[in-house]
């Protein structure tokens, strides 16, 4: 077993939903790091193989999105999740690593609000603790 799949592996047990989330963004990162590397190496067969896994962490992250009760939230969250779509399939058809390490960057920020909100107590376990 890897350490990255050791890693993940215990990120999943007990995490929140959110976390779960974080999770998922750490994936899709880590498979566009590994697609950029292909990308520099010419191994195309690595390419196809990490950008199809990050369409699908992609498309898990989009099933989860309630577009008829999210309000626009959720509304901005499919255009954020179709934007990285968009730019991963420019960054396959161009082989451009740079496409790829720029939508790291803003998947990592994204990544960060929603680790925040998932450290932060909820107010229930405030009333709690008062």
């Amino acid at each position: 077993m890897t350490t990255e799949l050791a890693y993940r592996n215990s990120s999943i047990a007990g995490a929140s939903p959110i976390g779960l989330m974080v999770v998922l963004f750490d994936t899709l990162v880590g498979d566009f790091r590994r697609a950029a590397i292909a990308i520099r190496k010419n191994d195309i067969e690595a390419r196809c193989k990490e950008l199809n896994h990050a369409a699908l962490v992609l498309g898990r992250l989009e099933s989860w999105i309630d577009l008829k009760n999210g309000g626009e939230s959720a509304q901005n969250l499919a255009l954020f999740y179709a934007s990285i779509r968009l730019k991963m399939m420019e960054a396959a058809a161009a082989k451009s690593e740079e496409l790829l390490n720029a939508q790291i960057e803003t998947i990592l920020h994204v990544r960060s609000a929603w680790q925040q909100l998932d450290t932060c107590p909820s107010p229930r376990s405030e009333e709690h603790t008062s």
